[in-house]
């Protein structure tokens, strides 16, 4: 399966930010979309960078209490990994589990198009895997 289909079927929407917005803007929009991540984009297209709940983390362990006021450029991951709709959704897997990010914002010509999460991955391999069960169920049924 390609990225391209996964994408389909879950929508092309990718929530983004601003680089100037505060890290309290990027809590609220990551809890009211109930996502783990934000790309950061000034124009929805361009990947500044990419803040999840772990920069949170590493935010809060580096500024404490001021971190809510901090701006997103302070704790935002800049050396964003990206993929492209015409992937496997394994090579995403593949790249999540090596580089240890559970989100894979997607490019096209240059312009970004999705965002891919390990929960949509996993779903993916779930739904391949019933499929796979169920044509073999099918050809050991027809050969009894």
């Amino acid at each position: 399966m390609k990225v391209a289909d996964l994408l389909k079927s879950k929508g092309e929407v990718v929530v983004t930010i601003s680089r100037q917005a505060t890290v309290r803007d990027a809590v609220e929009a990551l809890r009211r979309k109930k996502i783990g991540a934000l790309v950061v984009s000034e124009d929805g297209r361009v990947i500044e960078g990419i803040v999840s709940e772990r920069d949170l983390v590493h935010g809060l362990a580096r500024f404490g209490s001021e971190l809510l006021d901090k701006k997103v450029s302070d704790i935002m991951t800049t050396a964003v990994m990206s993929g492209s709709p015409d992937e496997s959704v394994r090579h995403v897997m593949w790249m999540m589990t090596e580089h240890r990010n559970r989100h894979v914002p997607i490019v096209e010509k240059g312009s970004l198009c999705g965002i891919v999460s390990i929960g949509d991955v996993v779903k993916s391999r779930l739904d391949e895997l019933e499929m796979e069960t169920a044509v073999m169920r099918d050809a050991y049924i027809a050969r009894r």
